[in-house]
């Protein structure tokens, strides 16, 4: 009697072995074919948030263009994809955020980069947007921004290996210098200490004004310029105001030395977690928030340029560039890097 009730026992195990063997993996009633899982394919379901760091506060241009972008993604996707704002620097300035990216951190998803951050990273082509005195006006800027030639300088990143992409092109309006003691020309920026970032483009051109550059992190500007460490730096006016720079330079000098183009990119870390219809969604918002940006940018800028000077801001408008675009034209040429065609594409789109 033992014999037979392990003989059945035996039987029972084996019956269930084979069975699941041959089941697959698959639930009861699932007759589909399951295929292999492969690397960096996007998600199929499920909701994300992305960490979207942005340096300035939420009440610039920039800070708008974030906020449109949040707003826009979340609505469309139903708030399947949310975006966690980390404005007024707390994840780190741009370089910080760009070397942590780029080291393999993970604590940043989405970011608002000026467009020329990522020369340093191996993107010549980006260089050519921050070029002393080439875009004419803001049409100019758009007429490029909206055109075939931007995607190529969007895919740039993607092209020399770096784990991001861009997603769309923005501004916040074009670039003036500011200063402790008035100033009305050019003549009276030599041997000015002007404040730069660690980048050859800006440092080029306060050398061929005649100033000094001096580099002083942007967390630190504020006390530089009470302290004397510089004389000057340069910002677009929202930016000025927004730091409350004018309390310590409160003379503006309205050169318009490059246009504060800008760009949003999301790291191949966070665009991999989303589904094709979720990175739909965000690229959606990213074109949304860019037209929003244009059409609003200018009377946001104008808007602010008139608070300061109702608060006796002393405001000098620099109407003719020639003379100082002529003093940067070495600038120009030394950080073409090649790319003179395409820089000649861009001047070419000038309205």
């Amino acid at each position: 009697m033992k014999k037979r009730i392990l003989a059945l026992l035996l039987a029972l195990v084996m019956v269930l072995a084979l069975a699941a063997c041959s089941g697959g993996g698959k639930t009861a009633g699932d007759d589909s074919e399951q295929p292999p899982a492969e690397g960096n394919q996007p998600a199929t379901s499920g909701s994300v948030t992305l960490v979207y760091a942005e340096v300035n506060p939420l009440d610039t241009i920039v800070g708008q263009l974030a906020q449109d972008f949040k707003d826009k993604v979340e609505e469309l996707s139903g708030g399947q994809v949310t975006i966690d704002l980390q404005p007024n620097g707390v994840l780190g300035n741009e370089a910080q955020i760009l070397d942590g990216i780029l080291g393999g951190g993970t604590s940043v998803d989405i970011s608002r980069i000026s467009a020329f951050a990522l020369s340093s990273y191996g993107c010549t082509k980006a260089t050519l947007l921050s070029l002393p005195y080439t875009f004419v006006s803001r049409d100019h800027f758009w007429a490029f921004a909206n055109s075939d030639l931007a995607q190529e300088f969007l895919n740039e990143p993607q092209e020399v290996g770096l784990p991001l992409r861009g997603l769309c092109y923005g501004e916040e309006g074009f670039r003036h210098f500011f200063f402790k003691t008035p100033v009305s020309g050019i003549d009276d920026l030599k041997g000015q200490k002007i404040r730069v970032s660690e980048d050859p483009v800006m440092t080029g051109l306060v050398k061929g004004l005649g100033a000094s550059p001096t580099v002083v992190n942007f967390n630190e500007l504020y006390s530089g310029l009470q302290t004397g460490v510089c004389d000057g730096a340069e910002q677009p006016i929202a930016n000025y105001k927004s730091n409350a720079f004018q309390e310590v330079a409160p003379n503006l000098l309205l050169d318009g030395h490059t246009l504060g183009a800008v760009q949003l990119v999301i790291t191949d870390n966070a665009w991999n977690k989303l589904s094709e219809e979720q990175q739909g969604w965000v690229m959606e918002a990213a074109a949304y928030a860019s037209n929003k940006n244009a059409e609003n940018s200018q009377a946001a800028e104008d808007e602010v340029l008139q608070e300061l000077i109702d608060e006796g801001i002393n405001v000098v408008d620099v109407p003719d560039k020639s003379a100082w675009a002529e003093a940067c034209a070495d600038v120009v040429t030394a950080n073409l890097n090649g790319n003179d065609d395409l820089y000649q594409q861009i001047l070419d789109m000038a309205p």
